[in-house]
């Protein structure tokens, strides 16, 4: 039997708004090295490698003088871009994972699916979240447009509902913590797996 190719890639993307440099191993151990100048996306992107068991190292500069929009969401879609290249024909994956994951008050959950179809499901959040600034730059609109970057670069069909929670802090890293555990368990190998998991022979 052949050696699995490595399941690592690197992107590197610069707009007139922002330049990321970004890599990723899947099957790493959690490591990671994250530099954007928003230092809770930080904080986000670090729980996000540890609980999805990735090896991530981002480099990202932006006009945070402006909004830290363009930073978030750029580094989004570089990290989804990256995931997706890394997955290669996506033979022997799980493709399917979820994750209950509480934070103190609040609890959230995400479901997962590899599916190569872009698609976001986002609810739960209390009224007047996405106007919360979290940490002084992060406002929580950016959890939604983090989401929605990653999902829609990586090819992944993601439901993220927080069941409750009160504090913005905890709230977003229930999320950030979902996803990660879900998309562990979605991009996991799996022995008994033969091929692409899906009915049409691709994803």
């Amino acid at each position: 039997m052949s050696e699995r190719a490595p399941r690592t890639a690197r992107i590197e993307r610069a707009t007139s708004e922002s330049s990321i440099d970004l890599s990723v191993d899947l099957d790493g151990t959690g490591r990671s090295d994250i530099e954007t100048t928003v230092p809770f996306f930080d904080h986000m992107l670090t729980a996000f490698a540890k609980h999805s068991l990735t090896d991530i190292t981002v480099r990202a500069s932006g006009d945070t003088h402006v909004d830290v929009h363009h930073t978030v969401e750029d580094t989004g879609i570089a990290l989804g871009q990256a995931i997706r290249q890394a997955l290669g024909d996506k033979g022997g994956i799980a493709r399917y994972g979820d994750a209950l994951v509480p934070l103190d008050e609040a609890l959230a959950q995400a479901v997962v699916d590899i599916s190569g179809r872009p698609y976001l499901v986002h609810e739960g959040e209390p009224a007047g979240f996405e106007y919360h600034l979290i940490g002084g730059h992060f406002t929580g609109s950016m959890v939604r447009h983090f989401f929605e970057a990653i999902t829609f670069a990586a090819g992944l069909t993601v439901h993220v509902t927080l069941v409750r929670g009160r504090d913005p802090h905890h709230i977003a890293e229930a999320e950030f913590k979902a996803f990660a555990r879900a998309f562990r368990a979605a991009k996991a190998l799996d022995p008994l797996i033969v091929g692409v998991p899906s009915t049409k022979g691709s994803l």
